[in-house]
């Protein structure tokens, strides 16, 4: 209590005599003098006054005292009195003209965390709104993003949830990381690494998204400069060069556009600017050209007083100059999504110069420089900042909905893949036939889209019409593009392959989704036909309504929780039975007798209590023996794996000696196929074959012959007169594959065919 009665005392000691006071006499830093120049309060009032007269001088004047006051004798890495950084931090958001409320949270940012301030005694001096923003910049501070996966995606997660709620939040974040990067210099060498990496993979690309260009490209620039500063010095180097070459060629096609654009009666503001070096450089990485193959470095943003104006100027400068192909772009009618409009075009202009231009009004250049921040926070009448910001900014529209994607994550790991996707990729704009507009990352296809339609598109979508024609559902989208995508009700979860193609994190995390959905549904299912097929053997009566009775003692929430257990090998049916009937004796059941291929005693239950087997494909999570498979007309058995679903073994097999002590994974299992609809089954032939030119295409044109399909071979040389083979092939059953045998062995070049059994 001592020290908030001093800094209240102290506080408004100051702010009286700084309102009493003239300018020139209010001490303008403590009386150590620090290494740099600082900016003094009526500097800082005078910034917000010279965007919003109507600034409360007070506050300020009570914000700058207490921040300097509590940050005392602290000192900066350069030396420099710490309370320097936070009054850049306010100074920079003075550039982007914010309103009161977050300049004063600027320069209170870092006094929770190192100081002996609190947020009570923020909310009693400046006010719970004040205080809340200085709290959330306070737990932003503790997050390292670059680390471990798993931890990065925690604390990304963390941060996108402190800034959904006010994003103020993170305007005074960026400016905050913007001034430590502009005085990294001073940081130790072994963190600047890392907050280098940082500020490129999250805080800048961040500043894209809500539009923030101008900060950016600064950050990236910075950023740059540390990670790769031999690349940085070369690049710069070379623009430098290049810069000084073309000056007087910048300022003729300044002159040039601006004299033709006034004769035709648009007046227009010119501004010829360089890209910058990490933009260059990132572009020479991509599509691996050099330094003299770029013909973009210059661009020139035609700036004009209305909409109409800036199609006209089109208009001028396609007629003057000679257009280049496919590099028109209208961000006006197709705003990107984070706010940024201009029109887009490319010319060749004096001296055959690819010149790039942008035509934007006033406003529309204000808000592609400042994007999010552009928006006027400090006008009355319009409702809190996050209000304003839900009405008139698309940035601040994707940023909840990347928040509402939380939900959807099964995993951090899933919501860092997501959100960096959505962070780092351009856009392209695609229609619905409908006129629904759908913006995806640049190289989304077909895919991407039906999930960005809706989910249940995506996961029934069977193919698609773009622009009208036929074409695979990995197509990648452009500009522009109509997609039709094609649904059907029979596709109720899509291949689990999707999920490579999948460029954007919502359909990748769509389809993990529906994959495990899918793979449960399989697993509970099994599960239900273990349950009831025990009850059936066992003459007692299953009821859901039953077993619903009884989950609390199996510790399950659900039914299906409980046959999805059953169906991975987590829990036996006779626990299931138990559970409902305590006085239930399980059966006793005979494994496979050591040294023998006997069946064991379960199988010989008549077949109605025994799980059909159809194939692979099936709703029952199924595979075949590894070494060998099994095809329709052997006697089979089924091994419950746990978390793999049923694995079917011949009951010659030797392998399956190997669960002999374990009979509760045996399970009775049938064929089920179907003559009108035949499938192929999995099986393996051990070939000797005469090592003769030829020998190898007569064994596979008997597979063929046959209407048998290979699906692996492997040779090895064991004499120098036979080869031996091993090919895993997929016939329709036993009598099919002993027609195979047969016709092989028949051959001269053969010497031997053994069916092998796993």
């Amino acid at each position: 209590m001592a020290i908030l009665r001093r800094i209240i005392r102290q506080v408004w000691a100051t702010a009286d005599a700084v309102a009493a006071a003239p300018a020139d006499s209010v001490p303008a830093r403590p009386a150590k003098a620090p290494r740099a120049k600082m900016m003094r309060q009526y500097d800082l009032v005078e910034r917000v006054r010279a965007y919003n007269p109507a600034t409360d001088e007070d506050l300020l004047n009570r914000a700058y005292v207490y921040a300097m006051v509590a940050h005392g004798e602290q000192k900066r890495a350069s030396g420099d009195p710490y309370f320097s950084h936070p009054l850049e931090v306010a100074a920079i958001l003075t550039d982007l003209k914010l309103d009161d409320a977050t300049i004063v949270a600027a320069l209170l940012h870092d006094t929770i965390e190192d100081t002996e301030s609190t947020r009570t005694e923020i909310d009693q001096i400046f006010g719970p709104e004040i205080g809340a923003l200085v709290e959330g910049l306070t737990k932003l501070k503790r997050l390292e993003l670059v680390s471990r996966e798993a931890k990065q995606a925690e604390n990304l997660r963390k941060l996108l949830l402190a800034i959904a709620d006010d994003v103020r939040v993170l305007l005074v974040k960026l400016a905050d990381r913007l001034h430590n990067m502009r005085t990294l210099e001073f940081v130790p060498e072994a963190s600047r690494h890392r907050i280098a990496e940082e500020t490129l993979d999250i805080y800048a690309p961040l500043a894209g998204r809500m539009g923030m260009q101008e900060m950016r490209e600064e950050l990236e620039d910075l950023a740059f400069l540390v990670l790769d500063p031999d690349a940085h010095a070369v690049v710069t180097q070379r623009l430098d060069a290049l810069t000084d070459r073309s000056r007087n060629l910048i300022g003729e096609i300044e002159a040039q556009l601006t004299a033709n654009l006034k004769k035709n009666g648009v007046s227009a503001l010119v501004i010829g600017r360089r890209k910058q070096p990490f933009s260059i450089w990132m572009k020479m990485e991509r599509k691996s050209i050099g330094f003299e193959q770029l013909s973009d470095i210059f661009g020139f943003r035609i700036v004009v007083n209305s909409v109409a104006e800036a199609y006209r100027t089109v208009g001028i400068v396609h007629t003057t100059w000679p257009v280049v192909p496919g590099r028109f772009k209208d961000y006006i009618s197709t705003p990107k999504q984070n706010d940024y409009r201009s029109i887009h075009t490319t010319v060749i202009g004096p001296g055959n110069q690819r010149v790039e231009l942008q035509i934007r009004t006033e406003e529309m250049h204000r808000v592609n420089e400042y994007g999010i921040a552009a928006h006027a926070f400090y006008k009355d009448g319009i409702g809190s900042p996050t209000e304003l910001l839900q009405r008139e900014s698309n940035a601040f529209a994707w940023l909840r909905h990347t928040v509402e994607v939380l939900s959807e994550s099964a995993n951090p790991e899933e919501f860092l893949e997501h959100t960096k996707m959505e962070l780092f990729h351009d856009q392209v704009f695609c229609f619905t036939p409908k006129g629904k507009l759908i913006a995806l990352p640049r190289r989304a296809n077909v895919i991407d889209f039906a999930y960005a339609v809706h989910t249940d598109v995506g996961n029934s979508a069977v193919g698609c019409k773009i622009n009208g024609k036929f074409a695979p559902l990995s197509s990648e989208l452009e500009n522009g593009d109509e997609v039709e995508v094609l649904t059907s009700q029979a596709q109720t979860s899509p291949p689990s392959a999707w999920e490579q193609l999948a460029v954007t994190g919502k359909a990748r995390a769509a389809i993990r989704r529906a994959t495990r959905t899918a793979v449960r549904d399989q697993y509970a299912g099994l599960g239900r036909r273990i349950v009831e097929r025990l009850f059936m053997r066992a003459k007692i009566a299953y009821a859901d309504d039953k077993l619903k009775g009884a989950l609390p003692r199996l510790a399950r929430a659900s039914i299906d929780d409980v046959m999805a257990a059953v169906g991975r090998g987590e829990m036996k049916a006779s626990d299931v039975a138990r559970a409902m009937y305590p006085d239930y004796k399980e059966e006793a059941r005979l494994g496979v007798k050591k040294g023998t291929t006997k069946k064991p005693a379960s199988t010989t239950k008549p077949a109605s209590t025994a799980i059909p087997i159809r194939g692979i494909n099936t709703d029952l999570p199924v595979k075949f023996a590894p070494n060998g498979g099994a095809v329709p007309g052997d006697r089979i058995v089924g091994i419950v794996t746990p978390g793999e679903g049923i694995t079917i073994y011949p009951i010659q097999a030797p392998a399956l000696k190997d669960f002999e002590e374990e009979p509760e994974r045996w399970l009775d299992v049938r064929w089920d196929t179907d003559e009108a609809s035949p499938r192929r089954f999995p099986a393996r032939l051990h070939v000797q074959n005469v090592n003769e030119p030829g020998s190898l295409a007569q064994v596979a044109g008997v597979i063929a012959e046959h209407d048998g399909n290979i699906d692996n071979i492997g040779m090895s040389r064991r004499s120098p007169d036979f080869t031996e083979l091993t090919i895993d092939l997929e016939v329709y059953d036993l009598k099919h594959l002993n027609a195979i045998i047969a016709q092989l062995r028949a051959k001269s070049v053969v010497a031997s065919v053994e069916r092998v059994n796993g």
